[in-house]
């Protein structure tokens, strides 16, 4: 019977496995959700809307089995040659989820408070996750980057964001 310490072992060895399992997830809902399409056959010739995602959907699931069966044959991904990482210690967790918070915060207060104000908490929460500590610098570069962001996309490229309170004096 194998040992817990066995089983980590085995799961190390063959880490590739869950980048596989995350493919065919991918592929299965864009599958889904491209054959769940309403489009009438021959509304828009005989290329439809429902045909990149197929093809894409298609092509993940293919990658994911020929990964998945590379990986069971003894096939390991090459450590690429220019990282200095050591793998021998552990992750930076705090990092992770900090920024993870800040991604999840700036999704939830997008809504509410419009992309301007999360778009600068969310550019500012990410700087300090990621090491900078200028309060003095920080807060004002997320500001600009945002409402630069929120210009470009609204007024330059027709893609509406929410603009939140700000709405009426941008």
């Amino acid at each position: 019977m194998n040992t817990p310490a066995e089983r980590r072992s085995w799961l190390r060895d063959h880490s590739e496995l869950g980048v596989g399992l995350l493919l065919a997830v991918l592929g299965v809902l864009v599958l889904t959700d491209a054959l769940s399409m309403n489009a009438v056959a021959g509304q828009r010739g005989p290329v439809g809307p429902a045909t990149v995602p197929v093809v894409v959907g298609a092509g993940l699931l293919v990658v994911a089995v020929l990964l998945t069966a590379d990986v069971l044959r003894g096939g390991r991904g090459e450590a690429e040659g220019g990282e200095d990482v050591d793998l021998s210690e552990p992750g930076d967790w705090r990092t992770v989820l900090l920024l993870a918070g800040v991604f999840l915060g700036g999704a939830v207060l997008i809504g509410p408070l419009g992309f301007p104000i999360a778009g600068a908490l969310l550019f500012w929460g990410s700087a300090y996750a990621l090491g900078s500590r200028r309060t003095d610098r920080d807060p004002l570069i997320a500001a600009v980057l945002s409402l630069v962001t929120y210009v470009v996309f609204t007024n330059l490229l027709g893609v509406p964001l929410p603009g939140g309170p700000l709405m009426g004096v941008l």
